[in-house]
């Protein structure tokens, strides 16, 4: 896995070249953007809808936004591009373009925090960086870029190899160390074989249960470039493997529902990066977990997206358990509305006089963010915590991202987040538990090792009262009956669904979303840069539930 010789980040760091001094700006008023989009593990963007602070005095917003299309580029693969926004295009073309080589990383995740801006006038923008290793883990650190204004007033990253990594030099780079592991046996919830040969998508499942096998194990070092010495390791992924227990790892996973999952997404995505997740609505069983690709990353448990208005489902939840609305209650669904930035719906849809109901079944983002007044700024995230799990430390029987929803900094971004989009991050998995919640009333951490030590429920929540759950199944069902999620109208069955359209860079098309749930089961897919969920994952959700009219055994 070593890098190939001809490495370009072998250079040594070039020093940094003088920087012009500049005054600070008085007289005028400048928008600054303290959330920047974040690119997303799995190649798309966290919801463009960050949070504005307004000052008199600050960075440039220019710098900002030349940090940000930075990162953007990067993270898309888009070297030359990214490159040209630096003090050396031609050395960070070649740093950027080899520094994964061996590493076995898939697209990263580089999300921006808050500008700072020096007293020379220089500005920094620190980012977080998330790298997936292939079929190990992701690797996390952080980092910063610094920022020069040229002489003709515009901005350029002040390039150095730190800009990659901290501590990548002229003198040390990394290398990825791969352990061999055996991948355990593994069977589905009725003692079927299941297997990465007959089901794609389970390869990255199979390979991190906690059974025999241990999972996949290794490690990012950082090594000497002359003598290969390690200097350091910067990531350890997979745990010891476990004493074998004398057969394969029971999972709560049905193979009949894996299969017709596995189709759906196959034959739904048009070659999309896309996941889906089913499970259980009385126990939160996994039935069903598919990944397009299928090899590598398991986004369907691992990604973090911005769910887009399938969170509304929470919103929901949140403004129905204080009386804040009732479904009958008109709440206007206008074009635009101004917070801090402008708003709209898809499509630029509106709906005077609507009522919540209708703002529900049509996915009025307008609507939902007039009423972020009705919620403290801490409620949502109290809401999905308390009541639905998200945010608590979930043990499902291989590695999850288990959400965040974090307290909007300003009203920009609780509007953002009143539309489950700002900053708070979901994925399959947690969509589908969140509709298994709503309609049932109750959580239940989902599971694919039921009743083993790697599933041990740690967390603690409490019921949805009767009368929300009424609700939410009607607005559920409303949706397909009458609202966006018509694709599924014509199926039997008391199907409810929610469509949700997560906004991405200005560089990306949107994420389409699709939750449903039909008898004991719920679903919930992304298809990333599927552009509108009703039109990319409802087809996904659709096909799925086509193959398998009735509930699992």
């Amino acid at each position: 896995m070593e890098p190939r010789t001809e490495d370009p980040t072998q250079y040594p760091q070039y020093p940094a070249a003088p920087l012009r001094r500049r005054g600070r700006r008085t007289g005028r008023t400048l928008t600054v953007a303290v959330a920047l989009a974040a690119v997303v593990v799995g190649g798309s963007y966290a919801a463009g809808l960050g949070p504005f602070a307004r000052g008199d005095e600050g960075p440039d917003p220019a710098a900002t936004a030349q940090a940000r299309a930075f990162l953007a580029d990067w993270a898309a693969g888009r070297m030359p591009a990214a490159a040209g926004r630096t003090t050396r295009p031609d050395t960070a073309r070649q740093v950027l373009s080899s520094f994964t080589t061996g590493l076995d990383i898939g697209r990263p995740e580089l999300t921006p925090r808050e500008p700072e801006e020096g007293e020379d006038g220089t500005v920094t923008v620190p980012f977080t960086a998330r790298m997936p290793v292939e079929g190990l883990g992701t690797w996390t650190y952080e980092s910063k870029l610094p920022l020069r204004e040229q002489g003709d007033g515009s901005w350029k990253v002040d390039w150095r190899l730190s800009v990659v990594h901290p501590r990548l030099s002229g003198t040390e780079k990394f290398h990825l160390e791969r352990e061999e592991t055996n991948v355990p046996e593994a069977t589905d919830r009725r003692g079927a074989t299941l297997s990465a040969e007959k089901y794609p998508s389970l390869g990255p499942v199979l390979s991190r249960l906690g059974g025999a096998g241990g999972g996949p194990r290794g490690a990012v070092e950082l090594v000497d470039r002359a003598t290969g010495e390690v200097v350091r390791t910067e990531a350890r992924f997979g745990e010891k493997p476990a004493p074998d227990r004398g057969g394969p790892v029971r999972t709560t996973l049905d193979a009949t529902w894996q299969a017709a999952a596995e189709r759906a997404l196959a034959d739904g995505t048009d070659g999309k990066n896309a996941a889906l997740v089913a499970l259980r609505v009385d126990n939160g069983e996994i039935l069903a977990v598919a990944n397009s690709p299928t090899t590598g990353f398991n986004r369907a448990v691992s990604g973090t997206y911005a769910p887009g208005s399938t969170w509304k489902i929470v919103t929901s939840s949140a403004l129905l358990l204080k009386d804040a609305v009732t479904p009958d209650d008109v709440v206007d669904c206008p074009k635009y509305l101004t917070v801090g930035k402008e708003f709209h719906n898809v499509e630029t849809s509106e709906h005077p006089g609507a009522t919540f109901r209708k703002d529900f079944t049509e996915s009025c983002n307008t609507a939902f963010i007039s009423l972020r007044g009705k919620l403290a700024d801490r409620e949502l995230g109290d809401v999905a915590r308390e009541y639905f799990g998200v945010g608590q430390t979930w043990h499902i029987g291989v590695p999850s991202y288990d959400g965040s929803v974090p307290v909007p900094r300003d009203e920009t971004e609780k509007a953002a987040s009143m539309i489950g989009q700002g900053r708070i991050q979901a994925n399959p998995l947690i969509m589908a538990s969140v509709t298994a919640t709503a309609v049932s009333g109750t959580f239940h951490q989902p599971s694919l090792t039921s009743g083993t030590s790697g599933t041990k429920d740690t967390t603690t929540t409490t019921p949805l009262p009767d009368d929300v759950v009424g609700h939410l199944r009607d607005m559920l069902r409303a949706t397909v009956t009458e609202g966006t999620a018509r694709v599924l109208a014509d199926l039997p069955g008391e199907i409810g669904a929610k469509t949700g359209t997560a906004e991405v860079s200005e560089d990306a098309e949107n994420n389409g979303w699709f939750v449903a749930h039909r008898g004991n089961v719920a679903v919930a897919c992304v298809v990333e840069e599927g552009v509108t969920g009703g039109g990319s994952a409802g087809p996904v959700v659709r096909g799925l539930l086509a193959a398998v009219p009735g509930d699992p055994a």
